[in-house]
């Protein structure tokens, strides 16, 4: 598979994004049905984190599979683990056509999707039939029509459904792309959200008789001031664990690029260097131990091997993903591991 995508690269990007999202995907589940590639796992690097397992370190972030429509395909290309999802308690289609962009020359992608999925109860159902073995996080988030200081209401709901099925949650406050979404990550509203929430988990934990761990996704257009402040609340809430980070809304790197003034979130190697700001400085203000997932911008091995000494635990990656291929994979994890 790695040694072909360079070539099913060419093809692909011959189609609009999103439809060559939806064809790639439909393909590599045929193939893996088929059984036309075997598994190409990057074991090594085993890792013990939020009470998993990981047999290595790279993950896929939430995103290419919404739906957990392709949970066993996509895992057996070689991941450590894969967040599913952005998930909302009801479908919903999400904003209007067009609404993803390529920019290729700088390896990335604008998108404004807007949480569209099939909906909780959907994902669950592809959830309970999963084969693959590596840890499955289910993302969640809101529906776009639900006012912002009722946010928590869906968020419970998503949390309540996925609990019994996945292996974590992933907490999403970050996306640009839904209306005052990001206002979650003010610190009271950030404190009042996780509060809820941690109820609802202590609630579920005695229910089913099992611990879930939960993380925060958070965004990379803070100052300063604003970012120490969340961090601070997310120290002392008591979740388990944060992935830095989601999209930019930045738009210096690409300027210039007939794309660059499209509306959305801006992922791939332009977002590096943002990501990797609030990661290094998420470590210093959370410390030695608290569970960091780094995502944004990793395209190299070296992209994740940087992360891992900014401070990460583990790695997510996905736009770097659909400009290399599974072969990305390998090398992150050979970075890692000769680091």
């Amino acid at each position: 598979m790695s040694r072909l995508y360079p070539w099913l690269r060419k093809g692909l990007f011959t189609l609009p994004p999103e439809i060559a999202h939806d064809v790639a995907l439909k393909a590599l589940k045929a193939a893996h049905f088929t059984r036309l590639f075997h598994a190409e796992r990057s074991d090594g690097l085993s890792k013990n984190l939020l009470g998993l397992t990981f047999a290595n370190p790279v993950g896929l972030a939430a995103g290419l599979d919404k739906n957990g429509d392709y949970i066993d395909a996509l895992a057996a290309l070689g991941f450590g683990f894969i967040e599913l999802g952005t998930v909302t308690p009801a479908p919903q289609a999400g904003n209007p056509k067009p609404r993803m962009f390529r920019l290729t020359e700088h390896e990335a992608l604008i998108n404004r999707l807007g949480f569209n999925n099939k909906g909780v109860d959907h994902l669950v159902e592809k959830l309970k039939t999963r084969h693959c073995r590596i840890p499955v996080g289910a993302n969640i988030g809101k529906q776009k029509e639900t006012p912002v200081e009722r946010a928590a209401d869906d968020y419970s709901y998503c949390l309540e459904r996925v609990y019994p099925y996945c292996d974590y949650v992933t907490v999403n406050i970050s996306s640009p792309n839904t209306a005052n979404l990001r206002e979650l990550q003010d610190t009271g509203a950030l404190a009042e959200l996780l509060s809820e929430l941690l109820h609802c988990r202590a609630r579920l934990m005695k229910e089913f008789a099992v611990y879930r761990p939960m993380l925060i996704k958070i965004a990379p257009d803070w100052d300063e001031a604003a970012l120490d402040a969340s961090l601070e609340v997310i120290r002392t809430s008591g979740i388990d664990g944060l992935i830095a980070t989601n999209t930019t809304l930045e738009r210096d790197p690409v300027a210039g690029h007939q794309h660059a003034n499209q509306a959305g979130g801006l992922s791939g190697a332009p977002v590096k260097p943002g990501a990797n700001r609030v990661l290094q400085r998420a470590r210093q203000q959370l410390g030695p131990d608290f569970p960091i997932i780094g995502l944004g911008g990793i395209t190299t091995g070296a992209d994740a091997r940087e992360k891992i000494e900014l401070g990460a635990n583990l790695v997510q990656c996905y736009t770097g993903f659909i400009y290399q291929g599974p072969r990305l994979i390998q090398d992150c994890v050979q970075a890692i591991h000769d680091a």
